[in-house]
């Protein structure tokens, strides 16, 4: 068995990636340390990046489109990892979970239509919904005692006020960490079934959980509403191939994956990734190996920020992640504004972090720290972080 090395810095300036060559172009010293955008700065597993030099060396790079040995790779991860057995007739594959989702929002909805979500949450769901003039709704979370809770009573009561036609769930919780349970699933299940509402199930993150909780994929929490439920997958996260653009939308229902099928007609996209599919295919098949060492690597992290903040930042308060390799941190006893607390991390720490504002108000004072990287990084952060408060 080969031991990966995680603690090995890659430089990635240069390379074009978004997480450290656009910090001058979005306003950022160009010296920023980033630790925001949600991809991992570890290599790949050797058989993805085997798949890919093996596809490249090939020479022909035509059109493309997955096979049965595409569909067995991902069918056998999500049985052994989430003891889901999903069926080949509901894939539809597409270049990302917030394209899908996107055209989920124009298939299913009109414009004006109430479209449901639970803020602090991943912000392209609210851009997806108010730049396709849909409404957007939130069901906000409830922080108490360290993590959030779902309040049920105001959730059906956003459905009925507003007519809400589309739920937006993210399972695992993105930013806030939640690992909803099969029970919490179950009586957002019941209440959307109760108002004929359709959840467009976000799992991008499923495989990432840390001990003691398990991902329930929502279709397995709620059999009877896998005739409207859409689960949104993608190997992007799990194997930091994001750039590679592949996801897989699970569509049980024959009449809305006609409708999501002629949705993503309409912008004219048709084949997938020729290097992506490969790439797919070797990780879901041959990444186990590397995906165990790098969660206990992240565990680690985990532990490290956990530590840290306790000796010095322990008036920043870390919301206990329950899956995700994101963590999200309470700043608000420090006293200072929202604008204050951004302003002293990102001009004075220079640590570039994902604002917890844009995840919606309720999210003011809270930072999204990437802990998906070598731990001396992240010491650097947090050591920059505690200097500049």
């Amino acid at each position: 068995m080969k031991t990966y090395n995680f603690d090995e810095i890659i430089p990635r300036k240069g390379t074009m990636c978004i997480k450290y060559d656009a910090a001058k172009e979005r306003g950022k010293a160009e010296d920023i340390l980033p630790l925001w955008v949600a991809d991992m700065d570890f290599q790949c597993a050797d058989p993805i990046l085997q798949a890919i030099h093996d596809t490249a060396n090939h020479g022909i790079y035509g059109y493309s489109s997955p096979d049965h040995t595409y569909f067995d790779a991902i069918a056998s991860w999500m049985q052994s990892h989430h003891n889901w057995t999903v069926k080949k007739d509901w894939l539809v594959t597409t270049p990302g979970v917030v394209f899908a989702i996107s055209q989920a929002i124009r298939a299913f909805s009109k414009e004006g239509d109430a479209i449901l979500i639970q803020q602090p949450v991943y912000y392209p769901f609210s851009n997806q919904i108010q730049k396709n003039n849909r409404k957007l709704v939130s069901n906000d979370l409830v922080y108490k005692d360290g993590s959030y809770i779902i309040d049920f009573t105001d959730f059906e009561q956003k459905i009925i006020e507003n007519n809400v036609r589309i739920f937006i769930l993210c399972s695992p919780h993105n930013p806030v960490g939640r690992v909803w349970t099969k029970d919490e699933l179950q009586k957002i299940g019941s209440i959307c079934k109760k108002h004929n509402v359709l959840i467009v199930s976000d799992e991008i993150h499923a495989d990432f959980t840390y001990d003691g909780f398990t991902h329930t994929p929502f279709i397995l929490a709620c059999p009877d509403l896998q005739d409207q439920t859409i689960v949104c997958t993608a190997p992007s996260k799990t194997f930091n191939i994001a750039g590679l653009q592949c996801s897989n939308i699970f569509i049980p229902n024959k009449t809305l994956r006609s409708q999501f099928v002629d949705e993503i007609d309409r912008t004219g996209y048709c084949e997938m990734n020729t290097i992506a599919l490969k790439a797919s295919v070797a990780a879901y098949a041959h990444g186990d190996e590397w995906f165990s060492q790098l969660k206990a690597y992240l565990a680690k992290n985990l532990a490290f920020v956990r530590t840290y903040l306790a000796e010095h930042l322990p008036t920043a308060r870390l919301v206990e992640p329950q899956g995700t390799y994101l963590v999200w941190i309470d700043f608000s006893g420090y006293g200072y504004t929202d604008a204050e607390l951004n302003d002293r991390i990102s001009n004075k720490a220079k640590v570039w972090l994902d604002e917890g504002s844009i995840f919606g108000k309720s999210g003011e004072q809270f930072e999204r720290f990437n802990i998906a990287c070598p731990t001396s990084i992240i010491k650097q952060a947090l050591d920059q972080i505690a200097l500049a408060l």
